[in-house]
């Protein structure tokens, strides 16, 4: 078994013989939640081909009927603006489902029909869930499903997901071949070029009207599914059918058929809705408006990173971790395993396992005693940021600042993560839209957001209100010039932001715990395992003696560059194996005098902006091959040692 990025695991499902259920809708619309409310717990996870983007299935029993059921990325159009997009465009039609059950909110219904439009043209069977109905009714939008059923010809059931509303009506409506009625009807002159790029397309092909119009609007990323279905000729036909077409037009046709699309959406969301006043509390709509407001949003900001800096930092890296580590580990696990491995004969096979490097000694007190409370914690922290509806508001709130950077409001959550467990935060990037968004953040994460146990230590070195200025001064700067530069440099462009908004409340409980164990059980699959892989590397170099040349070899950068006794080289070994143990190592040489005040800052700085510790790079590597981390650790280590140097000279001269 292995483990997907929800916490499920896996076993081996036969997809072949089963029919298949594919869901579809915008981004943040609970589609994850059905998912697993139909499958349960075990789930496939792998890669759509040739991509980094991560697909599920599952099986869920419908009419006592065992279907396979695939939960693909959020979308906002079938004609993709992202990877993830496009993977969700190409599996609707590589391999037709059985069943689309698409995923809307409630509460943005245009949003909904507007892939529903899209759906029917692609002319597949369609169950619509439309979910969040509590919300809508909030805010006082109500929406009369049997109607919207019989426009659409298809069924619609209202959803609460989290509380499980609805989902027993759902399954029973997921057995049928209905199709969405067609909405729209686009000019004649666009008409004729459908039909006509329509028969030139293959014998049997599905849902030929909606690839007409993809091609008809213009769509780049279908050109390579084209040139392996058709030959050169057809391919010329379609195009220069496209052409002539758009020569007559005084307005781009993708705009006209977004235009007639948005109108038939109009229309229909008119004939089903009804506006009145909401039932959100005032409190609830005071709050929610101050924690996106770009001057007291700032305090919420504070609090809530206060907060969480006490539950995650010292709580669950502090009073935990010490409970863990020194209590558990220390006092009990590793005395046992050492005692058990003394009878070993074979000095290699005791040092594999309870040596300065071994699987028990560093791997598993590591990943279990040290980074498991702090990933814990965090987890519940972010279970209740994301149940009570502020992170979406925090993404509004910084969106302008990060847009200077390439990226968009959304890459604030892993980089608050990151506060909590780099490692951890690295893996969250995924909820990014772009490979390019992606990377930029997994770099800035390993540059200089430094995680908790890091920065407990570094807190506790920092004596002076002016040295935790300056330390986070210089890191900030080197943060903001290094996207800026990143964002300017990688090609690509970054996503829109569209992000939901949902009301403030009250988080519920049992999803927290729920979110909390399943997020903790995919930690303990994901991460775990390479905390092992790591030590067995750093054993291999000290036992070949590699990591003590190296040391040797960063000896004069050390001393010459930073001005730091030669000893101070070790600190930053130890730091790429763990965060904290170069902190720690730092605090040994202050406590014993071997650093003055301004060499303990330039070390602190350099030591957050050095390469992260060998868990991290070893997830970098994972999710952005190990070309992209070997290149990021060699831009990290020059940066930091020159940030150091110059930190270095500026206080020598006074500057600082």
């Amino acid at each position: 078994m292995a483990s997907g990025p929800t916490g499920m695991a896996v076993e081996t499902i036969n997809l072949t013989s089963q029919r298949t259920i594919c869901l579809v809708g915008n981004p943040n619309t609970g589609k994850s939640v059905i998912f697993g409310r139909l499958t349960g717990k075990y789930v496939i996870v792998s890669n759509y081909p040739g991509t980094t983007v991560e697909i599920l299935k599952g099986t869920a029993t419908i009419r006592g009927q065992r279907v396979t059921v695939v939960d693909t990325p959020g979308t906002n159009s079938l004609i993709p603006m992202s990877e993830d997009e496009q993977v969700t465009r190409d599996i609707l039609l590589e391999d037709p489902p059985d069943l689309v059950l698409q995923v809307g909110d409630a509460k943005n219904l245009k949003r909904v029909l507007a892939i529903t439009v899209q759906l029917a043209e692609m002319d597949l069977p369609c169950t619509l869930a439309l979910n969040m109905m509590d919300e809508a009714r909030m805010r006082g939008i109500h929406i009369d499903t049997d109607k919207l059923s019989a426009e659409l010809g298809i069924p619609v059931v209202a959803t609460v997901a989290v509380e499980g509303t609805g989902m027993d009506r759902l399954v029973q409506n997921l057995d049928h071949e209905r199709r969405p009625a067609l909405l729209v009807r686009y000019p004649e002159a666009i008409e004729e070029a459908v039909t006509a790029i329509s028969d030139l397309l293959p014998q049997g092909m599905h849902g030929k009207r909606g690839i007409s119009l993809m091609i008809l609007s213009g769509d780049e990323s279908l050109r390579r599914w084209l040139v392996r279905n058709l030959d050169a000729v057809r391919l010329n036909q379609i195009e220069g059918i496209r052409a002539a077409l758009a020569a007559t037009t005084a307005l781009p046709l993708s705009q006209i058929i977004s235009r007639h699309r948005a109108l038939a959406v109009q229309r229909l969301f008119a004939l089903v809705t009804q506006k009145t006043e909401g039932r959100e509390s005032a409190l609830a709509t005071f709050l929610g408006r101050t924690m996106m407001h770009p001057f007291w949003g700032v305090p919420w900001l504070a609090l809530v990173l206060y907060v969480t800096w006490l539950v995650v930092g010292v709580f669950g890296a502090g009073t935990v971790v010490d409970l863990i580590e020194e209590g558990l580990f220390n006092g009990y696990i590793n005395p046992a395993a050492v005692w058990v491995f003394s009878f070993v004969p074979l000095p290699f096979l005791r040092d594999l396992f309870v040596g300065d490097y071994g699987i028990i000694t560093m791997a598993l007190t590591y990943g279990i005693a040290i980074v498991l409370p702090v990933v814990f914690f965090f987890f519940v922290t972010f279970g209740v940021l994301e149940d009570s509806g502020y992170l979406p508001r925090l993404a509004v709130q910084v969106n302008q600042i990060f847009r200077r950077l390439g990226l968009n409001g959304k890459a604030v959550l892993p980089m608050v993560l990151g506060l909590g467990c780099d490692t951890m935060a690295t893996l969250t990037t995924r909820i990014l839209e772009t490979r390019r968004e992606r990377t930029i953040v997994t770099l800035l994460l390993a540059l200089g957001v430094p995680c908790s146990a890091q920065l407990g230590v570094i807190l506790g070195l920092l004596t002076t209100v002016k040295s935790l200025f300056i330390w986070a001064g210089v890191v900030g700067l080197v943060l903001l010039a290094v996207g800026y530069l990143a964002g300017k440099v990688m090609p690509g462009q970054s996503s829109d932001f569209i992000l939901e908004v949902p009301p403030v409340r009250l988080p519920r409980l049992g999803n927290i715990l729920y979110k909390t164990l399943a997020r903790t059980e995919w930690y303990l699959k994901e991460a775990l395992p390479l905390f092992v892989l790591g030590t067995l590397v750093l054993f291999v170099l000290d036992r070949l003696g590699l990591l003590g040349m190296i040391e040797q070899w960063s000896a004069p950068v050390v001393t010459g560059v930073l001005g730091l006794p030669e000893e101070a080289a070790k600190v930053f070994i130890m730091g790429f194996l763990r965060r904290d143990y170069g902190g720690a190592g730092l605090k040994t040489m202050f406590d014993a005098g071997q650093l003055s005040d301004d060499q303990v800052l330039v070390s602190i700085v350099t030591l957050t902006l050095f390469i992260p510790c060998v868990a991290n790079f070893l997830v970098m590597a994972k999710e952005r091959g190990w070309k992209t981390a070997f290149a990021m650790a060699t831009f990290i280590v020059p940066v930091a040692v020159l940030t150091g140097g110059v930190v270095r000279l500026l206080l020598r001269s006074g500057i600082l």
